[in-house]
């Protein structure tokens, strides 16, 4: 009982007291397998659902917020245009992303992390598409890899780790270019004039053509727009 009553800081110390360096070192490297468990599992069952559409926002977001609300109709909407919906799988805008999913009898999968708080997931996830991750990186590596494009609704700091990486990637060219929606102009427009007048125009660190990857929307049917404009583009559908 007696960790009940120390804070961060006094966990820690507990922790390397109680092991040896060699002992910390042994066990960084039987994580190994571990990380390697859930890369192949993941990957053999990610290849099997076919075209995705991933939808990001925030755990916090209430059934009655308008947001929440629009994120469904996002995700009925893919659902009926083909696409398949992956989400982190708790609540808040997972949750109306894998309930617009499953409205829509498309395919509805959640990629869920073990967390403190927070997360637990939502039942609208199909029963043999609802996997389970201990490392964030994994489950990153399985968004991007199986998905044809990234909804980003409002939410947090989980929700722009997602944005970033994904630009970072596609303008690295480590991955092939994929549509990046933000929705919600009120939400980010903030955020976009800050990128244009500070980080691009006022000290240079980025091309202002990296903005061409991200487009800004407000409604549903723009959201699925996007997505049919680009993939015509390359001559691929849904069923590609």
């Amino acid at each position: 009982m007696r960790e009940e009553f120390l804070n961060e800081d006094d966990k820690i110390q507990e922790k390397l007291k109680q092991k040896t360096w060699n002992e910390i070192r042994t066990n960084d490297s039987w994580a190994i397998f571990k990380i390697m468990s859930e890369f192949v599992n993941g990957y053999e069952s990610m290849a099997r659902i076919g075209p995705c559409v991933s939808i990001f926002g925030s755990a916090r977001t209430k059934p009655d917020n308008k947001y929440y609300i629009l994120a469904e109709k996002i995700a009925y909407k893919i659902s009926k245009a083909g696409y398949g919906v992956i989400t982190g799988g708790g609540p808040g805008i997972m949750e109306a992303g894998n309930k617009g999913a499953h409205q829509g009898e498309g395919t509805s999968v959640g990629l869920n992390i073990e967390l403190p708080f927070e997360q637990h997931y939502n039942p609208y996830i199909d029963k043999d598409k609802n996997l389970n991750f201990d490392y964030f990186f994994v489950r990153k590596v399985m968004f991007v890899k199986y998905s044809q494009g990234f909804v980003v609704m409002p939410g947090g700091f989980g929700t722009l780790d997602e944005l970033f990486e994904a630009v970072t990637l596609i303008q690295t060219k480590k991955i092939g270019k994929f549509p990046i929606i933000l929705v919600g102009s009120e939400f980010w427009s903030g955020l976009i004039d800050w990128i244009k007048t500070v980080l691009i125009e006022k000290e240079h660190n980025a091309n202002p053509d990296d903005m061409n990857l991200i487009k800004i929307v407000d409604t549903e049917d723009e959201v699925v727009e996007v997505l049919d404009n680009f993939y015509k583009k390359y001559n691929l559908s849904p069923n590609f």
